[in-house]
Protein backbone atom coordinates (compact mmCIF):
# COMPACT_ATOMS: atom_id res chain seq x y z
CA UNK A 1 0.00 0.00 0.00
CA UNK A 2 1.34 3.49 -1.06
CA UNK A 3 1.94 6.18 1.72
CA UNK A 4 -0.53 9.58 0.55
CA UNK A 5 1.35 12.24 -0.28
CA UNK A 6 -0.17 15.09 1.61
CA UNK A 7 2.46 17.41 0.18
CA UNK A 8 -0.43 18.62 -2.46
CA UNK A 9 -2.17 20.34 0.37
CA UNK A 10 0.93 22.63 2.01
CA UNK A 11 0.16 25.32 -0.61
CA UNK A 12 -3.53 25.85 0.69
CA UNK A 13 -4.17 28.73 2.89
CA UNK A 14 -5.20 27.41 6.69
CA UNK A 15 -4.52 24.52 5.50
CA UNK A 16 -3.06 22.05 8.22
CA UNK A 17 -2.64 18.55 7.68
CA UNK A 18 -2.58 16.48 10.61
CA UNK A 19 -0.28 13.13 9.31
CA UNK A 20 1.81 10.92 11.18
CA UNK A 21 4.89 13.02 10.36
CA UNK A 22 3.20 15.74 12.08
CA UNK A 23 1.59 13.46 14.85
CA UNK A 24 5.25 12.53 15.63
CA UNK A 25 6.40 16.11 15.68
CA UNK A 26 3.90 17.02 18.07
CA UNK A 27 3.74 14.30 20.47
CA UNK A 28 5.23 15.87 23.15
CA UNK A 29 3.05 18.59 22.34
CA UNK A 30 0.09 17.03 22.45
CA UNK A 31 0.78 14.86 25.60
CA UNK A 32 0.91 18.17 27.43
CA UNK A 33 -2.48 19.08 26.20
CA UNK A 34 -3.76 15.73 27.54
CA UNK A 35 -2.29 16.11 30.64
CA UNK A 36 -4.89 19.65 30.99
CA UNK A 37 -7.70 16.94 31.36
CA UNK A 38 -7.65 16.98 35.33
CA UNK A 39 -7.93 19.85 37.18
CA UNK A 40 -4.74 19.22 39.68
CA UNK A 41 -2.76 19.63 35.84
CA UNK A 42 -4.23 22.67 35.08
CA UNK A 43 -3.95 24.34 38.17
CA UNK A 44 -0.15 24.13 37.82
CA UNK A 45 -0.10 24.84 34.43
CA UNK A 46 -2.03 28.45 34.94
CA UNK A 47 0.04 29.10 38.11
CA UNK A 48 3.08 29.04 36.44
CA UNK A 49 2.72 28.07 32.64
CA UNK A 50 6.49 28.06 32.06
CA UNK A 51 7.68 26.02 34.74
CA UNK A 52 5.16 23.58 33.86
CA UNK A 53 6.36 23.34 30.35
CA UNK A 54 9.49 22.68 31.06
CA UNK A 55 8.31 19.81 32.53
CA UNK A 56 7.66 18.33 28.89
CA UNK A 57 10.36 17.67 26.67
CA UNK A 58 8.58 20.04 23.93
CA UNK A 59 10.77 21.94 21.08
CA UNK A 60 11.14 25.91 22.47
CA UNK A 61 9.35 26.98 18.75
CA UNK A 62 5.93 24.78 20.80
CA UNK A 63 6.52 26.22 24.23
CA UNK A 64 6.68 29.51 22.93
CA UNK A 65 3.52 29.06 20.84
CA UNK A 66 1.98 27.82 24.01
CA UNK A 67 3.37 30.72 26.36
CA UNK A 68 1.83 33.13 22.93
CA UNK A 69 -1.47 30.83 22.53
CA UNK A 70 -0.17 30.97 18.94
CA UNK A 71 -2.69 28.41 17.71
CA UNK A 72 -1.56 28.22 14.46
CA UNK A 73 2.04 27.76 15.82
CA UNK A 74 0.96 25.12 17.38
CA UNK A 75 -0.47 23.16 14.66
CA UNK A 76 2.22 24.19 12.74
CA UNK A 77 4.80 22.57 15.29
CA UNK A 78 2.55 19.18 15.56
CA UNK A 79 -0.02 20.38 17.60
CA UNK A 80 -3.91 18.50 17.00
CA UNK A 81 -6.80 20.54 17.03
CA UNK A 82 -8.31 18.50 19.34
CA UNK A 83 -5.55 18.21 22.07
CA UNK A 84 -4.93 21.94 21.28
CA UNK A 85 -8.65 22.25 22.94
CA UNK A 86 -7.86 21.51 26.68
CA UNK A 87 -5.32 24.92 26.73
CA UNK A 88 -8.24 27.33 25.74
CA UNK A 89 -10.64 24.84 28.02
CA UNK A 90 -8.60 24.92 30.86
CA UNK A 91 -9.02 29.01 30.90
CA UNK A 92 -12.72 28.98 30.25
CA UNK A 93 -12.87 29.18 26.37
CA UNK A 94 -15.25 28.29 23.60
CA UNK A 95 -13.90 27.09 20.46
CA UNK A 96 -15.20 29.78 18.84
CA UNK A 97 -13.22 32.22 20.97
CA UNK A 98 -9.98 30.14 20.45
CA UNK A 99 -10.29 29.75 16.57
CA UNK A 100 -10.98 32.89 15.70
CA UNK A 101 -7.65 34.12 17.04
CA UNK A 102 -6.41 32.31 13.93
CA UNK A 103 -8.22 35.10 11.94
CA UNK A 104 -8.18 38.48 11.18
CA UNK A 105 -11.67 38.82 13.03
CA UNK A 106 -13.04 39.68 16.19
CA UNK A 107 -14.75 36.53 18.21
CA UNK A 108 -18.34 38.20 17.24
CA UNK A 109 -17.18 38.63 13.46
CA UNK A 110 -15.90 35.34 13.18
CA UNK A 111 -18.99 33.55 15.23
CA UNK A 112 -21.20 36.01 12.37
CA UNK A 113 -19.62 34.59 9.37
CA UNK A 114 -19.74 30.79 10.70
CA UNK A 115 -23.06 31.14 10.69
CA UNK A 116 -23.56 32.79 7.69
CA UNK A 117 -21.51 29.75 6.11
CA UNK A 118 -18.23 30.22 6.38
CA UNK A 119 -15.47 32.18 4.84
CA UNK A 120 -15.80 33.02 1.02
CA UNK A 121 -13.52 31.84 -0.90
CA UNK A 122 -13.68 34.91 -3.20
CA UNK A 123 -12.61 36.90 -0.28
CA UNK A 124 -9.93 34.43 0.44
CA UNK A 125 -6.56 32.71 -1.41
CA UNK A 126 -6.63 29.62 -3.11
CA UNK A 127 -3.16 29.45 -2.57
CA UNK A 128 -0.12 30.66 -0.86
CA UNK A 129 1.66 30.63 -4.57
CA UNK A 130 -0.96 32.69 -6.14
CA UNK A 131 -0.66 35.37 -3.61
CA UNK A 132 2.89 35.64 -3.53
CA UNK A 133 3.05 35.82 -7.20
CA UNK A 134 0.17 38.68 -7.13
CA UNK A 135 2.03 40.69 -4.26
CA UNK A 136 5.46 40.01 -6.15
CA UNK A 137 3.67 41.39 -9.73
CA UNK A 138 2.60 44.81 -7.45
CA UNK A 139 -0.57 44.01 -7.07
CA UNK A 140 -3.09 45.92 -4.89
CA UNK A 141 -6.56 44.62 -5.88
CA UNK A 142 -7.17 41.22 -6.32
CA UNK A 143 -11.21 42.62 -7.58
CA UNK A 144 -9.92 45.02 -10.24
CA UNK A 145 -10.23 43.67 -13.79
CA UNK A 146 -8.01 41.80 -15.03
CA UNK A 147 -4.77 44.08 -16.58
CA UNK A 148 -5.86 46.99 -14.66
CA UNK A 149 -3.47 45.69 -11.33
CA UNK A 150 -0.98 49.01 -10.54
CA UNK A 151 2.52 48.39 -9.10
CA UNK A 152 3.92 51.76 -7.11
CA UNK A 153 6.45 51.38 -9.52
CA UNK A 154 3.51 51.82 -12.54
CA UNK A 155 1.41 54.28 -10.83
CA UNK A 156 4.72 56.34 -10.48
CA UNK A 157 5.68 56.54 -14.14
CA UNK A 158 5.08 59.97 -15.76
CA UNK A 159 4.38 62.04 -12.59
CA UNK A 160 7.33 64.79 -11.99
CA UNK A 161 8.72 64.00 -8.70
Amino acid sequence: MTKPDFRQFDDLPGTTIFTIEKAREGYELNQFCMSLRTAENREKFLADERAYLDGFPMTEAQKQAVLDRDFQAMLDNGGNVYFLSKIFASEGKSYVQAVSTMTDLNVEQYQAMMIAGGRNIDDGWRSQAERAAFEAAGGTDRNAPAGSQSTTAESTEGEDA
